[in-house]
């Protein structure tokens, strides 16, 4: 191989490979999720659940079916006493699971929170910085506390109820433990049953050794985490690297260039490729053979520009696009087997029903024979793993008949689920 040209072969092989996907394992444990943070570097979380919470999907895309929990203890502050969590939460790509090292490298951004964060985060900043002080007091004193756990307190009886010029109300209480958590004063000790973020002091989440380390200068943050986006791509243009922490150009280029120089990246051309591109020095391009239904926020295809690249698949999140001028779907998810994206189905989670619906079934220009097949397999993996009994294909889609056959076909039952739905 000419590492100073890639094949479009060549440049899928190194996209996935750097993303992870080989031979999932028997029955994966905690040691095979570090090992998917340490490959990705970021985990976005979003709160659409119509399938399932978008930071559960990116696990079982590369390892099958998992235990969930395991994925919510190394969240939680459970593990404070035990050396901090073993990912945290915060704005990296958008709100995301990283681990507590990376944690470490933005707080240039948290040091940015008066200048960068939400305008109601800077507002109630500007106009009730008290309000700042007594979340934080109460979060120390109560420990991993929601938004509305914390206004029930700050609002209820005594001298705080009295402050009625502030304004108090639950949107302001969110927007402080908001700007707090912006400014990196607060963290998050995980989720709670409503997806509410568990705010928590920084020093009872992460690692002492993070909690002590130096901050990084901006400009060694930045080179770190483009290296961490090249080492989680593969090979990417420079706005794909820059996209991935959300950095600002001037930002990224820097970076960029450095890590050329240091020969961590090596510029090459990809066949076919508009734009050029680099290749991160430790790549690996074998063969893949990968079976796996991607969530539309997971990392190997959220830079749409280089999803279209690598695959000519364009890909678009529907689920804010009135449902008469949906192409695809609500929530859509790519199919990927072998090293090509071949379908897309747009899946949702019935569970007063107990089924995995199949709201549509699409097959790509050049999808095998093989994709429905293949396709109902993976989809009654994903039914077991969510506690759902039946696949129902019901919906619209040129791959929709044949995959309705298959999955009446397999007539087997879906395996038993792991972990709570």
């Amino acid at each position: 191989m000419n590492r100073g040209e890639l094949s479009p072969a060549q440049a899928r092989r190194a996209a996935l490979a750097a993303q992870g996907f080989r031979r999932r394992p028997a029955r994966p444990g905690p040691a095979h999720l570090q090992r998917v943070v340490d490959r990705v570097g970021v985990v976005q979380i979003d709160s659409v659940n119509v399938l399932a919470r978008s930071h559960y999907l990116p696990f079982f895309s590369r390892l099958g079916p998992y235990d969930r929990a395991l994925l919510d203890r190394a969240c939680g502050a459970g593990r404070r006493t035990r050396g901090g969590c073993r990912f945290v939460e915060y704005w990296a790509h958008e709100a995301s699971l990283v681990a507590p090292e990376t944690h470490r490298l933005l707080r240039w951004r948290m040091a940015r929170a008066a200048q960068d964060a939400w305008s109601s985060m800077r507002g109630v900043a500007r106009e009730a910085p008290a309000l700042l002080d007594d979340v934080l007091a109460a979060v120390a004193a109560r420990g991993p506390s929601t938004a509305r756990q914390l206004e029930a307190e700050l609002i209820g009886a005594g001298p705080l109820a009295r402050r009625e010029h502030w304004g108090w109300n639950w949107s302001q209480v969110k927007a402080a433990c908001e700007h707090l958590f912006w400014a990196g004063a607060l963290t998050s000790a995980g989720r709670a049953q409503q997806f509410e973020r568990r705010y928590e002091l920084p020093e009872r989440v992460l690692p002492p050794h993070v909690v002590a380390a130096a901050d990084p200068t901006p400009e060694e943050a930045a080179r770190q985490l483009v290296g961490i986006a090249a080492r989680a791509l593969g090979v990417a243009t420079e706005p794909s690297l820059r996209d991935y922490f959300r950095l600002r150009p001037e930002q990224s280029r820097q970076a960029v260039a450095e890590l050329c120089e240091a020969g961590e990246l090596l510029p090459v051309a990809v066949r076919g490729w508009s734009r050029p591109a680099l290749l991160y020095a430790g790549a690996a391009l074998p063969r893949v053979r990968a079976r796996a239904l991607l969530s539309p926020f997971d990392s190997l295809v959220w830079h749409r520009p280089r999803t279209e690249e690598l695959w000519g698949f364009r890909f678009r999140l529907e689920v804010y696009v009135p449902a008469h001028a949906r192409v695809h779907g609500y929530y859509v998810l790519p199919f990927l087997l072998g090293e090509d994206l071949v379908a897309r189905v747009d899946l949702k989670a019935d569970r007063a029903g107990g089924a995995l619906l199949v709201q549509a079934a699409w097959a790509e220009p050049a999808a095998p024979p093989e994709t429905a097949a293949e396709l109902a397999a993976e989809l009654r993996d994903l039914a077991g793993w969510l506690g759902l009994a039946a696949v129902r294909v019901a919906g619209a889609g040129d791959l929709a008949p044949a995959l309705a056959r298959e999955c009446a076909a397999a007539g087997a039952p879906v395996q038993e689920p792991l972990g709570a739905p």
